[in-house]
C-alpha cells in the first residue's frame, strides 16, 4: 500500500513537473509567436519602405532624365546662340566698325583721299592665304582691321604678325606706314593699356560710334 502510495506520488510530481514545462513551453512559444508577429510587422513596415525607396528612386530618374533633356536643349540653345554671335561678328565688322574706320583715318592722318577701303579682303601668295577683316589704304597708309566679339591679348600679338607678314603679301604697299586696328564693343582696359604698349590701335563703342580709345598708341606705332 505505501509502495502504491508512492508511486502515485511520484506520478504526480512527474504529471506536476511536466505541466510546469508545458507551460513554460507554452509561454515560450507565446512569446516566439509575439516576435514572430513582431518581425512580420517589421517586414511589412520594411517592404513599405521599400516600396517607398523605389517610388522614389523611380522619380529620382525620372528627374535625371528630365535633367538630361534640359541640358541637351540648353546645349542646342547654347549652340544657335553661338551661331548668331558668329553672324552678328559679321555684322558688327560691316555695320559699325568699318564706318568708323575712314572718319579714323581722317582724324588722326588727315586721310581725306581712299584709294582702298574693303572688308573682307583676301589675298593669296605662294600657297599662303591672308584675309582681313577690313582694310584701308591712303597715300602713305595703310590701316588694317581685325574685329573680336571680345578681345584678348593674345590677339594683339598675333595682329602684330600679321602687319609683319603684310608687305609680303602687299608688296605695293610695302613703303607706306601700315597700323593695325582692332576692333570689339567693350575692350578691358588692361587689354587696351597692353595693345597701346605695343603700337595697336583699339576701337570700342562710344555713345553713339566706334572710338579711338588709345590715340597714344599712335605714338609707338610703327612709321
Amino acid at each position: 500500500m505505501k509502495e502504491l502510495s508512492y508511486q502515485a506520488m511520484r506520478t504526480d510530481m512527474a504529471v506536476n513537473r511536466l505541466s510546469g514545462e508545458m507551460r513554460e513551453f507554452k509561454d515560450e512559444m507565446r512569446g516566439f509567436k509575439d516576435e514572430m508577429r513582431e518581425f512580420k510587422d517589421e517586414m511589412s513596415e520594411f517592404k513599405d519602405e521599400m516600396r517607398g525607396f523605389k517610388d522614389e528612386m523611380s522619380e529620382f530618374k525620372d528627374e535625371m532624365r528630365e535633367f538630361k533633356d534640359e541640358t541637351r536643349r540648353e546645349s542646342q540653345r547654347m549652340n544657335k546662340q553661338w551661331g548668331d554671335l558668329a553672324n552678328r561678328l559679321g555684322t558688327l565688322v560691316e555695320d559699325i566698325v568699318a564706318p568708323s574706320l575712314p572718319r579714323l583715318a581722317a582724324e588722326y592722318f588727315d586721310c581725306d583721299i581712299l584709294e582702298l577701303f574693303a572688308l573682307r579682303v583676301v589675298r593669296r601668295k605662294g600657297g599662303e592665304t591672308r584675309e582681313y577683316d577690313a582694310m584701308l589704304v591712303c597715300p602713305g597708309l595703310v590701316l588694317i582691321n581685325e574685329t573680336k566679339s571680345r578681345l584678348q591679348a593674345t590677339q594683339v600679338e598675333e595682329l602684330l604678325q600679321t602687319l609683319a607678314e603684310f608687305p609680303r603679301f602687299y608688296p605695293e604697299y610695302q613703303d607706306r606706314r601700315i597700323i593695325g586696328v582692332l576692333a570689339s564693343l567693350y575692350p578691358e582696359d588692361g587689354i587696351v593699356t597692353h595693345a597701346t604698349r605695343k603700337g595697336v590701335l583699339v576701337m570700342g563703342m562710344g555713345d553713339e560710334a566706334m572710338q579711338l580709345l588709345n590715340p597714344d598708341a599712335l605714338h609707338s606705332a610703327s612709321s
